[in-house]
């Protein structure tokens, strides 16, 4: 055995040992087991997962959904927060080749009822706490089975407790092909896309990271970001595949962050966006520099937090930069040689910067990203039951990323902005057409235009001006209203502006660069100023 966080990643080399048939979680899972025993792989609070027993819990898992009648392609919804369960589902489902449909658990009404219209689960995996989520849709969209998580009992009927594990099954005929989860990102003129992810490119997605953070045979990775996204999932592949214990916290909390980094004397941690600044926002402690955290993921956080950041704990951050459909593309240096830039280009990835009309543009010239991989299934392989859109994003045979981008002639890559209307809030994606339609649909309002201003925080804050029908009106706070049990809390707005005409374009629409460009004006109504409290 090597000497624990001292073998340098190369040394375990992941795509040397496991041919292309291996990448799949069944067998990374048997191979670890065999290789790592009872060595810790997950950690949370008591409970503890040794590399064996995560082997057994996936086979047995995959045993309860093969005896409720799950199959080879059939989708599981989990709408469960940071818990080990989560977990037992999600290996289940990928042992036995069951599509693991992870929701974000902030999302309501309508949204919520799209992406089970269109993933059409046959199985709902549903813990306790997020019962009242299910008062704000159509309940004829539920599947016949659900089961619960957590301690209240289950209120409907076909619904029952998630079944006590028992024997396990061997795995299912699993390809790295296959889709191991569908995870939903949101539209930017349209609803949210169900992101078809295959079991190799969660693989690839481990190994990515892993080297991006430099990351050491027996390390303890600890996140707190929530695993109905990519970045959790694939730490937990990064752990599997490099002999690493990961730490999964319930949710991010400033105020008890550093003191979980040095009860589990973590080495590498995952911050992204806003997450940095809250952090230098808490009061200095003495302690600040007493932990074992030697890196910190930091893709989205601003250039001007990364030397402060490091100075006060002492931790570099790493620039980087993936999406749901293709994988962790790009990476800095440790520490970034450019804080704020998106790093350089990873092995296995071409891209390409191009107009409008697709065409190559020159170094220091900004354009549409455009990515492919040069390793199977290492990307995703579209959007679930949405052909027109799969194609239209992969067209030409690149993935158009929808983001605007520049390769500098030193081969760093930067961010300049976003081509279409999403806006980056705290981590989420929101859809300004999800916004606008929700809006909309309110009697008074006769048209609304939703766009993103920078907040104190270097991120999105989600910006509206709204214009009233004739005669009608709305206070801000009845606009909340509105908007609360339709819209996930993270895409309500917090500046509302309410305007008498809109700017138009000379084709006459909605000029959202004129109502950026305003900022916030004294006309502007701040909802964290007001002391608005949202419901979550």
């Amino acid at each position: 055995m090597s000497d624990l966080g001292r073998t340098p990643l190369d040394a375990i080399d992941a795509v040397r040992r496991f041919a292309p048939a291996e990448r799949v979680l069944p067998t990374l899972l048997q191979r670890q087991a065999e290789r790592y025993g009872d060595r810790r792989l997950l950690v949370f609070g008591e409970t503890v997962w040794s590399f064996e027993d995560t082997a057994r819990i996936a086979a047995a898992s995959a045993k309860t959904l093969a005896d409720a009648g799950l199959r080879h392609g059939d989708r599981v919804a989990i709408l469960c927060s940071n818990r080990p369960e989560f977990l037992q589902v999600y290996l289940g489902c990928s042992w036995l080749g069951v599509i693991a449909v992870p929701i974000n658990l902030a999302l309501r009404g309508g949204q919520l009822e799209h992406v089970l219209r269109n993933a059409e689960p046959a199985l709902l995996v549903i813990e306790d706490a997020s019962f009242p989520a299910l008062d704000t849709i159509d309940a004829g969209l539920l599947p016949a089975k659900t089961w619960v998580v957590g301690d209240r009992a289950p209120a409907r009927a076909g619904w029952s407790a998630l079944p006590v594990l028992g024997e396990g099954i061997a795995p299912g005929p699993v390809k790295p092909g296959d889709t191991v989860a569908i995870l939903y990102t949101s539209g930017t003129t349209g609803p949210a896309k169900g992101v078809c992810c295959p079991q190799a490119q969660m693989f690839w997605w481990g190994v990515y990271s892993a080297r991006a953070l430099d990351i050491r045979e027996g390390e303890t990775l600890l996140t707190t970001l929530p695993l109905f996204h990519t970045n959790a999932l694939n730490a937990f592949y990064q752990a599997i595949i490099n002999g690493c214990t990961y730490v999964l916290e319930p949710k991010f909390s400033a105020s008890r962050f550093w003191d979980s980094i040095r009860k589990h004397e973590a080495n590498v941690g995952y911050l992204l966006g806003a997450m940095a600044a809250i952090l230098l926002a808490q009061p200095e402690r003495p302690e600040d520099r007493e932990h074992k955290l030697r890196v910190a993921l930091g893709g989205g956080v601003p250039a001007r937090f990364h030397d402060v950041f490091r100075s006060r704990f002492n931790v570099p951050l790493l620039d980087g930069y993936g999406s749901t459909e293709t994988n962790f593309v790009f990476a800095s240096p440790i520490p970034s040689d450019h804080p704020g830039s998106l790093g350089y280009l990873a092995e296995g990835v071409e891209a390409c910067i191009v107009d409008e009309n697709d065409e190559p543009v020159p170094d220091g010239v900004s354009g549409e990203l455009l990515l492919r991989p040069t390793r199977a299934f290492s990307f995703a392989t579209g959007y679930y039951n949405m052909a027109e859109k799969t194609v239209e994003a992969w067209r030409n045979y690149w993935f158009h990323s929808g983001d605007r981008v520049v390769r500098e002639p030193a081969g760093h890559y930067r961010f300049i902005d976003r081509i279409k209307d999403t806006i980056r809030r705290r981590g989420e994606n929101v859809s300004s057409w999800e916004v606008e339609q929700i809006l909309l649909a309110h009697p008074a309002i006769g048209a609304c235009a939703v766009y993103p201003l920078p907040s104190e925080l270097g991120e999105d804050e989600v910006a509206a001006a709204i214009q009233f029908e004739a005669g009608a009106a709305l206070s801000p706070e009845e606009v909340l209203r509105h908007c609360e049990d339709r819209l996930a809390y993270f895409a309500l707005p917090r500046f509302l502006t309410f305007v008498e005409a809109m700017p138009l374009t000379e084709n006459g629409k909605i000029s959202k660069p004129t109502l950026r460009s305003r900022g916030v004006s004294e006309q502007t109504w701040d909802r964290e100023k007001s002391g608005y409290q949202v419901k979550r």
